[in-house]
């Protein structure tokens, strides 16, 4: 009898241990990878975690935490598609990449995932930058826009227009109140065409016919607008510095209280409040100026998801990219780290308005969000822009040549390539 009840137990055990196995490889969780850059893998992090306890034994999120830079996670993520075998099923990706990608075949369509309804639902500038040949490619994870930070205790409200920005910046200047009138990006990298654009859209002009895809740059406005960024250093309004000037060296000298004015995006207001800021308190934020009768721009910078068409996860990584792009998350997002919203209703919530009196301000900006030019080529002409550019800052000459100069060498570019209309 003892030996049959040990026969039967033993044959229970071997049952047990099969049916773990059976169960374990049928219903092991999911693995879906994404990859970001470190800033906002970081961000993510509890977030991840939670969504990884929500989904036990569906789906495990891991995160790749790729370097910081953006030029240099775009080259990882290029490199190992290019080899055809990707490890992510999704990419954070930055505006200006989407073309590139979409046209590679890169990317699978997310239009069967998000409705229209869920894409009006985000604040107009978050709508912008996730489109290719009428196909969604990106959600976006934060809306980044670029903004005019002015000083409170110096200027009662923030010039508007080209004239007034000189004027009141030049006079504070002159009569020792400030070392700095304006600082910017003059750096040649791509900092610098997005604040030309923002200035270019100010003096009514494009960079891009979107419809043709022929560049509008030998134009008076963008003439003018070149000319306008020269007169800056000329006059003493910009330290001749800002030509080497990006986002880090601009925000130092404004937070110490070196300049009245600075173009930088929504993350520098964060750090003008820290404890070590000259300038805490003291801080307001508006949009680039623009000439009389032309609306004000600000130059899109966000990021958003895609899916990877070679995945072999996508449901699941699209589960994942709603999660991380929840209202729920973006308000963490927000809050814990200062990363714009991209859901109208939370650019009016009590809580997030709160811990951000510069919300609406934010949300006013991004209701005059501008794309940069929407083509896969579109680093090439950056760098073309960004080369004529800093030349005609640093070595002189003059606008009109530089814009012609501009125009002509994106043209050849765009011809090469069989992009040009």
């Amino acid at each position: 009898m003892r030996v049959q009840l040990q026969r039967i137990a033993g044959l229970i055990g071997a049952v047990l241990i099969f049916s773990s196995v059976v169960w374990s490889g049928v219903f092991r969780a999911e693995e879906v990878s994404i990859l970001m850059p470190s800033s906002f893998s970081d961000a993510s992090a509890e977030l991840v975690e939670a969504f990884n306890r929500d989904h036990r034994g569906k789906i495990h999120l891991k995160v790749i935490r790729g370097p910081l830079n953006t030029e240099s996670i775009s080259d990882l993520a290029i490199s190992s598609l290019l080899l055809g075998d990707a490890p992510f099923d999704a990419l954070l990706m930055d505006v200006t990449w989407l073309p590139k990608y979409a046209a590679a075949g890169w990317l699978e369509p997310l239009d069967p995932w998000f409705s229209t309804e869920e894409q009006q639902q985000l604040v107009p500038g978050a709508r912008l930058g996730n489109d290719f040949n009428d196909q969604l490619y990106r959600w976006p994870l934060v809306a980044d826009v670029g903004l005019l930070y002015w000083r409170t205790d110096l200027m009662d409200q923030p010039p508007a227009t080209p004239d007034e920005l000189v004027d009141v910046a030049g006079n504070l200047v002159q009569t020792g109140k400030i070392n700095n009138g304006f600082v910017w990006q003059g750096r040649q990298y791509e900092g610098l065409s997005c604040d030309f654009l923002e200035v270019l859209y100010g003096f009514g002009g494009r960079w891009m016919n979107t419809d043709s895809t022929a560049l509008e740059l030998q134009t008076a406005a963008a003439t003018d607008a070149a000319a306008w960024l020269q007169s800056l250093i000329t006059k003493g309004i910009s330290p001749y510095a800002v030509t080497n000037y990006a986002e880090s060296e601009s925000l130092q000298a404004f937070k110490a209280g070196d300049a009245a004015l600075m173009r930088n995006w929504p993350y520098a207001w964060a750090e003008l409040q820290k404890d070590d800021s000259n300038v805490r308190g003291n801080v307001g934020i508006s949009l680039m100026v623009a000439q009389p009768g032309e609306a004000p721009a600000a130059t899109l910078g966000s990021w958003g998801l895609s899916l990877m068409h070679q995945s072999t996860h996508q449901a699941a990584a699209v589960e994942a990219i709603r999660y991380l792009t929840s209202e729920a998350a973006q308000r963490q997002r927000f809050l814990d780290f200062g990363y714009s919203p991209t859901a109208s209703d939370l650019f009016h919530d009590p809580e997030m308005l709160a811990a951000s009196e510069v919300l609406p301000e934010l949300e006013r900006a991004l209701n005059h969000a501008v794309a940069r030019p929407p083509t896969p080529l579109y680093a090439q002409l950056s760098d073309i822009l960004q080369r004529e550019l800093n030349g005609l800052l640093t070595e002189g000459g003059t606008a009109q040549l530089t814009m012609q100069r501009t125009e002509t060498r994106g043209e050849t570019l765009l011809r090469a390539a069989g992009a040009a209309s």
